[in-house]
């Protein structure tokens, strides 16, 4: 490296709901970001590159860069779908105009910005829910091999819970509770109403009962209680593993964090550190990590 030649660094974080990207010079001042649609490996390689492209586009707008502070910028992606077999080595295939670029899954990349690069894990309670970070060399990984085989916990999993105790419900096999019949209701108070919904649907439109399952917890909905009491005991499983495992801190993320933090064991809720930043930031470390290496 050239001496007082200045370098950027460009994050992205890439995930299912959207892509996010931002650019700092070496002090960390931000100089512009970007934003796109969809960013996973599920949809295609050139789909996800060509939203990770529009995403660092816009930051590159914002910023002013033309060429040669492209080729001075070191990139680093956090996507989602890396563990697919092929798709890093595809990804680094295609030609760029940068001084670096390094990818990993954008479960890593919130866990390198939740503890600004340090060893340290994470739980992502949403949609899905997984456990990982980084210890002593070793990566951690816990659950999130997709619903509905696993991801324990999540709001995917609060859904499907909500689903199958209505059915019974409606059947007379446990008691009708507000929860049950409100489920009910959004199939029609018919069965085969939902039969024809769970042979269309995803994890997403699972999640999407979540909030529902929630407000009857809190409202001391029995069934409800039960079902966020055992995706609470799921998560605090997940927290103590990572702990026991060799984390030396874990931070808890995802949508359904803050409603689900109330309902964790206090030995659980008392360790969990906040997140020093977020997932762009666990990029952009990803990035500087490539300099230091040079």
């Amino acid at each position: 490296m050239t001496a007082g030649t200045e370098r950027f660094f460009l994050g992205v974080d890439g995930g299912g709901t959207g892509c996010r990207a931002r650019i700092e010079d070496e002090s960390g001042a931000v100089l512009g970001q970007g934003l796109s649609g969809p960013a996973t490996t599920r949809l295609g390689i050139e789909q996800a590159w060509a939203s990770i492209s529009r995403a660092f586009n816009a930051a590159l707008d914002e910023a002013g860069f033309g060429p040669d502070k492209m080729a001075l910028t070191h990139v680093g992606v956090g996507l989602a779908g890396t563990g697919r077999k092929g798709s890093v080595e595809a990804l680094k295939a295609i030609p760029h105009p940068f001084a670096s670029i390094d990818f990993v899954s954008d479960g890593m990349g919130a866990c390198l910005g939740a503890h600004s690069g340090r060893d340290g894990a994470i739980v992502i309670a949403g949609t899905g829910s997984i456990g990982l970070g980084f210890a002593e060399g070793r990566d951690l990984r816990l659950g999130g091999y997709g619903f509905p085989i696993s991801d324990e916990g999540s709001g995917a999993d609060l859904g499907l819970k909500a689903v199958q105790l209505a059915l019974r419900a409606h059947d007379g096999r446990i008691e009708k509770t507000a929860l049950l019949i409100e489920v009910m209701q959004r199939f029609q108070n018919d069965p085969y109403e939902a039969i024809g919904w769970m042979d269309r649907s995803s994890a997403t439109d699972y999640a999407s009962l979540a909030p529902m399952v929630m407000r009857h917890a809190d409202q001391g909905d029995s069934v409800g209680r039960r079902i966020v009491q055992s995706a609470a005991e799921q998560i605090d499983t997940l927290v103590r593993t990572l702990f026991d495992q060799g984390a030396p801190r874990v931070t808890l993320l995802g949508g359904l964090s803050s409603p689900l933090e109330a309902w964790l064991a206090p030995d659980v809720r008392r360790r969990l550190k906040p997140a020093d930043g977020d997932a762009v930031s666990g990029a952009i470390i990803l990035a500087r990590k490539a300099l230091q290496a040079s």
